[in-house]
């Protein structure tokens, strides 16, 4: 298991000047987890990412690896980057080109100590067995630059794993790549993961991209983590108003606390009507409050549907999105996005009803905080 506990990281980019890059994060992560930081820039995922590796030295807190303590400031413990255990892949690959393919892979085993160093037959095995299983077999005597961008980050994952690390670090490895091979090697990646047991801690900033492939994510924000959770739990239920702006589209409204009835129910006023939520909700939410809707929770009726519950709206956009449409619509001051599907017939201007289903509106802490 990956521990990190009470982690700070502070820069001084001028006199007088302090950047609190990180502010004491803590989280762990077991073994065998995919293990995802997630944040827009400049939230300071990387610098931790750097802090675990040995690259950055933290200045407050403890970093523990499998019982062992990578980093301790009050005990003055900080083992170097080379003695960590660990495999790291960069955003740009970092790939030797005046190596093959194959010495690229085998540097790792090269590079260890020398009492633990393997014979040049072993570290061949290793090496050809670590590409082998990113699919690269056949390309051992290649030059790096030959290969295509999903190559060589498949390169890059063979050279970090190839150790045997205890963790494997990825620092946003799919940005370079374009759409469609971006999918296809995210794919390959948690395949890869699932098949190896590798524990594996990956920064991004693309939330498609941590949904898809993560156990558990970690949502950061100025060097805070705001909510760390399973992808489904995170998207359902967002702990605050910026994971819940950050992760997926959806619908925003502003209501008022109107009474409370014991520990039974939470009563709110709204400008999509009353609404009752349960009572586990009352101590956390009081006066104003900020309510969503995802765009899949939806309905879409002809404009003669009938019913006291249905949002008069107007289509004032459309986006083909494949099996689906993005519906964007006009009702009062309310701008409502919605899902239909692709064979839908819809056109700009057409008048339509809207249900939301009060069980999937969600509750939204607006102080960015737990």
């Amino acid at each position: 298991m990956l521990n990190v506990k009470g982690v700070c990281k502070r820069f001084h980019p001028a006199v007088g000047v302090t950047i609190d890059a990180v502010n004491t994060v803590s989280f762990d992560v077991p073994r065998g987890q995919f293990f995802t930081l997630l944040g827009p820039s400049g939230c300071g995922k990387t610098t931790i990412l750097r802090m675990i590796a040995g690259l950055e030295r933290p200045d407050e807190g403890t970093i523990a690896l499998e019982d062992r303590q990578l980093f301790c400031g009050s005990r003055a413990i900080d083992i170097p980057a080379n003695r960590r255990n660990l495999g790291m892949v960069f955003q740009s690959y970092a790939i030797w080109p005046h190596m093959t393919v194959l010495e690229n892979v085998a540097f790792p085993l090269l590079a260890q100590n020398r009492a633990l160093r393997l014979s040049r037959s072993q570290i061949t095995a290793k090496a050809e067995a670590a590409l082998s299983t990113v699919d690269l077999t056949g390309f051992e005597n290649r030059s790096p630059t030959t290969l295509s961008g999903g190559q060589q980050q498949r390169l890059a994952l063979a050279r970090a794993i190839v150790p045997e690390p205890d963790l494997v670090l990825l620092d946003e490895p799919l940005s370079n790549l374009d759409a469609k091979l971006r999918d296809r090697m995210r794919h390959e990646l948690r395949r890869l993961q699932q098949e190896t047991g590798l524990t594996m801690v990956y920064v991004t900033h693309d939330q498609a991209e941590a949904l898809a492939l993560s156990d558990a994510i970690a949502v950061m924000d100025r060097g805070r983590i705001l909510q760390c959770g399973a992808p489904a739990d995170i998207y359902s239920n967002p702990s605050c108003e910026i994971v819940a702006r950050f992760i997926g589209k959806g619908n925003f409204f502003r209501g008022t606390v109107a009474a409370t009835n014991e520990r039974e129910w939470l009563a709110v006023k709204s400008s999509i009507g009353d609404l009752r939520f349960p009572g586990d909700s009352i101590d956390s939410f009081q006066g104003e409050v900020l309510l969503m809707a995802r765009p899949e929770d939806l309905e879409l009726h002809t404009e003669s549907a009938r019913g006291t519950d249905l949002i008069r709206a107007r289509v004032v956009g459309l986006e083909f999105h494949g099996p689906l449409q993005e519906v964007t619509l006009s009702a009062g001051d309310l701008e409502l996005l919605a899902y239909a599907p692709a064979g839908e017939r819809l056109a700009i201007d057409d008048r339509v009803g809207v249900r939301i289903d009060p069980e999937k509106i969600r509750l939204i802490d607006r102080t960015g905080l737990r």
